[in-house]
Parts: structure tokens; C-alpha cells; sequence
């Protein structure tokens, strides 16, 4: 394999890479400490579009993390940025939770269920199945479909739930319309937190503990990818998928050294 840069800009998933159910990963606090002192960029990445960063923000300080609000960088903010970026000013029929909704303000959007250029699809706790109905009748009239992340399934203490992926199912076998799904695995996530935080796809490495979300992403956006154990795959489970991450450890404990 070619030798790569030196990493002077670190990307990591939060999920299964900094916490697990809930509670810090051993040496995760530490590790993200060592990120900060350090002096280079880095981002924590989530699939998440329910939270603002500053709600993340305050439940990583309940678990233990010093995290600045501008280092959380989420689903919903690549895809309100990627609107922007689309059709500034544009209007939106939006499915999602706070943390959507404040991201699609931000970049100037009108939320609205009148003849919208977009439905934006994102996660939230509680599905409505006449908000679900509205977005096929709108999508059916001509409206373009966008999804924040393409997961399945999303984790509580009862078991998983449905997420936007699941959702997005069903809209596309009522409609016949498949969704543009911004977040992981679309490499345009990881180079929208590279261009937040000015790095270079050369020097960057992407933590994760995902093989088919954060790993494939990262390879994708040509970044070095780092495989935790601590999550989702196992070392047994990666050897089934045709791409390889850069390398395999046991928890981000082990990268502290090397920042």
C-alpha cells in the first residue's frame, strides 16, 4: 500500500466509537482530551439528526467529554449544507426532530408543507403516520426526496427501533421515488466535515466502528480508516466485506499515544 501523511486531522463516529449504550468508552474521554490539546482539527460524526451539537454537546458533559460545540458535526447539518448548497433559500417539507429543523433554518430554508422543493426526511422518536402520508402526496406532486442517513435501525434500551432508513422504504414503495441519503455512507459527509474544519482528505483519518457506514465512508472520501472493536463489526466480521480498513484496534484508548 502507498505510505500516507502523517494524520494531522482526526474524524470520529460518537456511537460505539466514544460511547456505548450510553456510557464512555474506556479511555474515550482521555482520547478526545488528547485531541484538543493537540492543536490539530477534529470532528465527532454522528448518523444522528435528532440532537443539535449543543444538545450533544451537553450529554457528552454528562458522560464525562469536554467537547466544543463547533467539534460535533451531524447528519443534519450535512444536509441542510448540501441544500444550501443545492437551491439556496429554498423551501422544505421536513419528518425530523430539533435537530433538523434548526439546521434547515440556519441555512435559510422555509419549512413548509405547500408545494415544497424538498422532503427531508430525519430521525425522530416518534414517527407520524400523517406526516409520513403528507410526504408521499408531496413527493407524488413533485416534490425531490431527501433522506439524512440511510440506517435501518436505531438503538434504545428496549431493543432497536425503526429509523430513517426504514422510513424511507416505505415512502419510496408508496411513491417509486428513492432518496438522496446524505449522511454516512455517502463520502459527501466526511468531506463536508472536512471542509468545516479546513482538512485534507491525504492527512485525515475516520475512526469508526462500522465497517458498512464509517469505514466504507472514509475509504470512500480517501481517508485513512481506523476499525474499533468496541462497537457494531468485529475483526472476524471485517474479513467478510471486499475493502479492508486501514488498520484494526481494540478502543481509541490506543491512539492516544500517537496524537
Amino acid at each position: 500500500m502507498t505510505e500516507r501523511k502523517a494524520i494531522e486531522t482526526w474524524l470520529t463516529d460518537m456511537d460505539g466509537v466514544l460511547v456505548h449504550e450510553g456510557v464512555p468508552v474506556p479511555g474515550a474521554p482521555e482520547f478526545v482530551n488528547r485531541m484538543k490539546s493537540s492543536g490539530k482539527p477534529f470532528l465527532i460524526l454522528t448518523n444522528n439528526s435528532i440532537y443539535t451539537p449543543r444538545d450533544l454537546q451537553a450529554r457528552l458533559s454528562r458522560m464525562g467529554f469536554d467537547v466544543p460545540e463547533q467539534s460535533i458535526w451531524t447528519a443534519a447539518l450535512a444536509t441542510a449544507q448540501f441544500l444550501a448548497g443545492q437551491r439556496p433559500g429554498g423551501t422544505a417539507y421536513v419528518i425530523g426532530e430539533a435537530g433538523l429543523t434548526t439546521a434547515m433554518h440556519a441555512v435559510g430554508y422555509v419549512l413548509s408543507d405547500y408545494a415544497p422543493d424538498y422532503v427531508v426526511l430525519g430521525e425522530t422518536r416518534t414517527y407520524s403516520f400523517e406526516a409520513i402520508t403528507k410526504a408521499v402526496r408531496l413527493i407524488n406532486d413533485g416534490a425531490r426526496f431527501i433522506c439524512t442517513n440511510p440506517d435501518a435501525t436505531g438503538p434504545s434500551n428496549e431493543g432497536a427501533l425503526p429509523a430513517a432508513g426504514s422510513v424511507a422504504a416505505m415512502i419510496s414503495k408508496a411513491t417509486g421515488v428513492d432518496p438522496y441519503f446524505v449522511g454516512k455512507p455517502n463520502p459527501m459527509m466526511m468531506r463536508s466535515a472536512l471542509n468545516v474544519i479546513g482538512g485534507h482528505s491525504e492527512s485525515t483519518a475516520m475512526i469508526g466502528d462500522r465497517m458498512d457506514t464509517d469505514v466504507l465512508c472514509g475509504l470512500e472520501a480517501g481517508l485513512e480508516t481506523i476499525l474499533v472493536l468496541t462497537g457494531i463489526s468485529t475483526r472476524a466480521e471485517s474479513e467478510r466485506y471486499p475493502y479492508r480498513p486501514s488498520r484494526i484496534i481494540d478502543s481509541v484508548a490506543d491512539l492516544i499515544a500517537e496524537i
